[in-house]
């Protein structure tokens, strides 16, 4: 994992076959997507487009499409930091690195805003760029011995208690050793990437995206004691849910997956997870840094009038 240039290839681009997917309700996608495909056709590149998210675009009439991205040399991404988390849940072939527009609020995760489309596509195209390799997190729900989810995200897992104001207690192991029971409003099991994002409105430390690493930052604990850790992430994560019963009914306990998937959990229910072997590719310019883009989205430092 790590930071490395595209290999070079002579005066040939290394992505010749460019796939497209986009935010299903974005306001003018058309007339984003058509300049795209403008820029890429005339680059000589072989397009194809989201099935699913094409349907209903002017520009798409008579292109190709794709269900699944595999045989794709390049992905690019067009909306927020949301469309850039739901793309690589969806990934099937993590060796096809993403190069992401946004078109959302902030665009933590994005590479390019979309007035810079014409001066900065043509070159990474032709090759100028780096590759920037992120981790992602495998996470497994088991109901018993049977997994009702098995699946990627890119920033987070959250164990969390639903609609009833009362504390959940999540037994938590570290490579089948007990590490404690939480007992708080929830538990955020997170990538580095993510480290950003809920864990750390939640208190959690910022990680450097480079760390093979996993955060875990308990949601309002009652125990001043719990506070969020770091490991490596070749560790094994496996949390069991154990709400109480009480005179009224179960805590709602749930699964949220980078804030979009949602699975309800039941008492005894185990979440597994570890940082997977395969890393997402995300397409970068060559003089963005990580700090860079803590100073500039999260205005980190600055000291507030």
């Amino acid at each position: 994992m790590g930071i490395y240039p595209i290999p070079s290839e002579g005066a040939m681009s290394p992505y010749r076959r460019v796939g497209i997917t986009v935010k299903s309700d974005l306001p003018d996608r058309d007339t984003l997507v058509a300049r795209v495909l403008a820029i890429l056709r005339k680059e000589g590149a072989e397009v194809s487009l989201d099935a699913k998210r094409a349907e209903d675009l002017p520009c798409a009439k008579g292109a190709k499409t794709f269900v699944e991205e595999t045989g794709l040399d390049l992905l690019i991404v067009i909306g927020g930091d949301g469309t850039i988390l739901r793309s690589v849940r969806e990934l099937k072939d993590f060796s096809i690195p993403l190069l992401t527009i946004n078109r959302g609020a902030v665009g933590f995760l994005a590479e390019m805003r979309a007035e810079e489309v014409e001066k900065l596509l043509p070159k990474f195209l032709r090759g100028d760029g780096i590759i920037d390799e992120r981790s992602v997190l495998h996470v497994e729900a088991l109901r018993g011995k049977k997994a009702f989810f098995s699946g990627v995200v890119l920033n987070e897992a959250v164990i969390s208690q639903g609609s009833i104001a009362r504390l959940v207690d999540l037994e938590t192991t570290i490579n089948d050793e007990p590490l404690t029971t939480f007992h708080s409003d929830g538990l955020i099991i997170a990538t580095p990437t993510g480290s950003t994002a809920y864990s750390l409105a939640a208190g959690g430390p910022i990680v450097h995206p480079q760390l093979a690493a996993t955060i875990l930052t308990p949601i309002n604990s009652h125990s001043f004691s719990q506070k969020p850790i770091v490991i490596p992430g070749a560790h094994k994560i496996e949390v069991t849910v154990l709400p109480k019963e009480n005179k009224f009914r179960d805590v709602e306990v749930s699964l949220t997956l980078d804030g979009q998937t949602y699975y309800t959990l039941k008492r005894g229910d185990r979440i597994r997870a570890t940082i997977n072997s395969k890393t997402v590719k995300f397409l970068r310019r060559k003089q963005d840094t990580f700090f860079a883009t803590l100073r500039e989205k999260l205005k980190w430092g600055e000291r507030v009038e």
